[in-house]
């Protein structure tokens, strides 16, 4: 028998109501067979600090990123860490602790949860904020591996490439950077993580931050906000959505996918660190013709 799925009202209007659980929900299943919780933060060390009990962590620059190809790994190997939210008649919640990031938290647990998606792991969803520090555990468990077979990957229906890109632009192509960045008037570009040589935007592009679909304290908005923000963008059409190096991304990805219903939505996996990086590649500065879908009348979606 399964483990029943979060009935909070807020979920149930989302396209997909199974990809969210509530802190409230998990914290009443904690410990309950076939359940595991994932932590995945931006910064690895959070998890030594403190983490919902029992849950096992996912290093996102170890565990999912092959740093020889600034990718997400090719997942031949699994670390015996993410091997049981893996595990077959398992369902892995990811938790989404962050420090904050730009002003606002950003949960690589959205990040995460897509990479299981390549790996045939349907059944992950995505813990809302809202955890008790105080129920929190500083062991770090070990656990044993499992016999969990991987799959062969599909990255055609989640991931597109530089070069797909250059050959032909997808319908609808999606900056979730803030807005300076997009514009190429970023202060600080120098001091982000993966710094660009050149600044601004893939020429395009339709600039809609992420953190537009939250509040500060990174709770999604009522769903009629999130709809009012894509309003001019077509569910069905062919959607890429990049950022500077992955996290904001996968926000928006998990928003346009899971809360509004897009169909064919992907994620350019090398995003502005790798197109700002790259000799001879088109870069667009100011809001541009291509700006104004979703964006208000100035073109720019700003936070």
């Amino acid at each position: 028998m399964g483990i029943e799925l979060d009935d909070t009202p807020q979920f149930q209007q989302y396209a997909h109501p199974e990809k969210f659980v509530s802190a409230a929900w998990l914290s009443a299943r904690l410990g309950v067979p076939g359940l595991k919780v994932v932590e995945s933060d931006e910064d690895a060390f959070l998890y030594d600090i403190g983490h919902i009990p029992g849950a096992v962590r996912i290093d996102w620059k170890r565990d999912l990123n092959d740093l020889s190809c600034a990718t997400l790994s090719t997942a031949r190997r699994s670390p015996s860490s993410c091997v049981p939210a893996a595990s077959a008649g398992t369902t892995p919640w990811w938790s989404t602790a962050t420090p904050p990031t730009g002003g606002r938290p950003i949960p690589p647990g959205c990040s995460s949860c897509s990479a299981t998606r390549m790996c045939a792991c349907s059944t992950a969803a995505v813990a809302m904020r809202g955890w008790a520090r105080s129920a929190i555990d500083v062991v770090c468990r070990a656990y044993p591996r499992s016999d969990y077979r991987l799959v062969e990957r599909e990255d055609a229906p989640f991931r597109s490439f530089a070069g797909e890109l250059l050959k032909q632009k997808p319908t609808q192509l999606i900056d979730a950077r803030p807005a300076p960045a997009y514009l190429g008037e970023d202060s600080n570009a120098a001091s982000i993580a993966a710094p660009s040589l050149r600044q601004g935007h893939i020429p395009g592009a339709v600039n809609v931050p992420w953190g537009r679909s939250v509040f500060p304290n990174a709770r999604f908005r009522p769903l009629e906000d999130i709809r009012a923000i894509y309003e001019d963008f077509d569910k069905d059409a062919e959607t890429v959505v990049y950022c500077q190096l992955g996290e904001s991304y996968s926000h928006t990805w998990y928003v346009l996918k899971h809360i509004l219903g897009f169909t064919n939505v992907a994620l350019y996996d090398g995003s502005w660190a790798e197109w700002g990086n790259m000799v001879r590649m088109p870069v667009a500065k100011g809001a541009g013709e291509h700006a104004s879908a979703g964006a208000g009348s100035s073109g720019v979606a700003g936070e």
